[in-house]
């Protein structure tokens, strides 16, 4: 048994190490949630207090009309019909394209998997902006697209369409490699099992691993959600028209040559970003989950 001393020491330690990492996590806290408190004041002052020669935390007069101009301030139901359509069609088909390639490397045998593997993990040290170009080049010649001939010429491709700001989005080796790493953590004798009572690999996939998969797959889909809804570069190339504008690229329309319109910007960004935050709520227990599985070793 301990002495009381001794356990008293030990009680002290442990208060101390609970008052340090409490004080920690308060700190981080308070700096994550004060830009999102100063976006939210900002959207509640007028232009006059916001270039005020004193910094304004609190409005003398919660400015809600910010957020009814702001949406009028173009067609905002469109641009977020846009955000919405392009982000979900690509969350759908890519953690479908992902994880059955992931299902792939991790569960069956083949000549130079190995080898297509590495190449993949290459491809998550490639920065996007390298690739940029080609892809835009590859879009602008799709054969038979945008009045496009056989040969990719004599058209625009899938320039300012949807199939234009989808396609480049639906794989992606980080989604391929997390998957891969989840599906590693199931026996093998499951695939056996499987096998032997007549279930093609396809069957296997479907029936048995999909629906074993929604932590991984959650998590894929709310990072895959948040990277796609918060393109700004891509959707800027592939679009000229006003109809095809996402939320990223209608926020400019707040800012011209004179001035920006700060309180306005703010309350069309708090309207973009709820969605995010909600479907974050929701599904963050199979995000940790997913995160935690997916970083497993074989």
């Amino acid at each position: 048994m301990l002495n009381p001393e001794r356990l008293k020491i030990v009680l002290c330690k442990i208060n101390a190490y609970k008052l340090l990492t409490g004080t920690i996590a308060v700190i981080l806290v308070v700096l994550t949630a004060f830009p999102f408190f100063i976006m939210l004041s900002v959207s509640l002052q007028t232009m006059k207090e916001i270039y005020a020669p004193e910094l304004v935390f609190i409005p003398e007069k919660a400015q809600f009309v910010n957020y009814l101009n702001a949406m009028k301030n173009g067609n905002w139901g469109r641009y977020m019909f846009n955000s919405i359509y392009v982000t979900t069609i690509v969350v759908i088909i890519s953690l479908f394209i992902n994880s059955m390639t992931g299902y792939v490397f991790a569960r069956i045998n083949f000549k130079g998997k190995n080898l297509l593997f590495i190449l993949l993990l290459v491809g998550m040290m490639i920065p996007p902006q390298v690739t940029m170009v080609p892809l835009f080049i590859m879009m602008r010649r799709f054969p038979l697209a945008g009045g496009n001939n056989i040969w990719g010429m004599g058209g625009t491709g899938l320039i300012n369409t949807y199939a234009g700001l989808i396609i480049p989005y639906i794989a992606g080796s980080f989604g391929v490699f997390l998957c891969r790493q989840f599906y590693m953590t199931f026996p093998k004798d499951l695939d056996n099992s499987a096998l032997i009572d007549g279930c093609s690999r396809f069957k296997i996939y479907v029936r048995i691993y999909l629906p074993l998969s929604k932590p991984v797959l959650a998590s894929l889909g709310i990072l895959k959600f948040t990277g796609t809804w918060n393109e700004y570069t891509w959707p800027l190339i592939m679009t000229n028209s006003d109809s095809m504008k996402t939320v990223q690229i209608a926020l400019t329309m707040f800012r011209d040559e004179a001035e920006v319109i700060w309180n306005q910007l703010m309350a069309a960004t708090i309207i973009s970003t709820a969605i995010i935050y909600i479907l974050f709520l929701l599904l963050q227990k199979y995000f940790v989950a997913g995160i935690l599985a997916g970083s497993l070793k074989e």
